[in-house]
Order: structure tokens, then sequence, then C-alpha cells
């Protein structure tokens, strides 16, 4: 058996069903239907972090993990005229986001993330700031 090294911020790591593990290129909005997927980014500006949108996961919750550094993890809010909620991720930590609902991250310092779930049907809609 011959093994090759994986550039996991090169490429993601996709969890079939049937057992099959591929690395292939990151799906952000897309993906096999029942294939998870882990990926792995170096994050140094908001832009990395795709704050300027919201994201919803359908078919799965979100483990959003920081190796390094420190991310602010928002949810939009569930009724009109409510509050964005707000969650700190430093370091060493995770925090899983619920199936179905709205999230996005600002950047509190460069660092390294994971993301793993499944992102069959993964939505993006553009963040628009009322202040």
């Amino acid at each position: 058996m011959t093994t090759n090294a994986i550039d996991l911020f090169a490429s993601a790591l996709h969890f079939r069903p049937d057992g099959e593990i591929n690395a292939d290129a990151r799906q952000m909005t897309s993906g096999r239907p029942g294939a998870w997927q882990i990926a792995t980014f170096h994050v140094e500006t908001d832009a990395d972090v795709q704050s300027d949108y919201w994201e919803m996961h359908p078919a799965a919750e979100e483990a959003v993990c920081c190796l390094t550094g420190g991310v602010r993890l928002y949810f939009r809010p569930t009724a009109p005229g409510g509050a964005e909620e707000l969650g700190r991720v430093p370091a060493g930590t995770a925090v899983i986001v619920p199936r179905g609902r709205w999230h996005r991250l600002e950047l509190n310092a460069p660092g390294d993330l994971v993301s793993i779930t499944l992102r069959h049907g993964t939505r993006l809609e553009i963040h628009t700031d009322i202040r």
C-alpha cells in the first residue's frame, strides 16, 4: 500500500456513506449527498472567513473548530427585529452550529480553522449591516 500526504489547506477530506474517504476540492455550497466534508483553513482577514455572508447548512449541524487564533460566530436573529447572537471561539475550542441556523464568522486573530459538515444544500446570503 502506498500512502500520499494530503495538504489539508489545499483540499478537503470527503467522508462518504459507503465508508470511502476522498481528498478533493473544498465544496462551499454544494457537495455529494451524504458526504461529510472536513476542511481546514488558514485565515488572516475577515474576507478569509467570508464575514460578509450568512451561511446555512440544511442537511446537518456544523462543527466550527478554532485550532489557533480566534473568531466570533454570529447567529442571525430568528425573529424580525431581533439581535444577532454572538459566540466567541478562541483557540483550542469548537462550536456546534445547529442544522438550518444562519451564521457567519468574523476574525479576532489570524489562525487556523476546521469546518466539519454535510455541504449538500448549503446556502449563502449576503450580510447587510444595518447600523
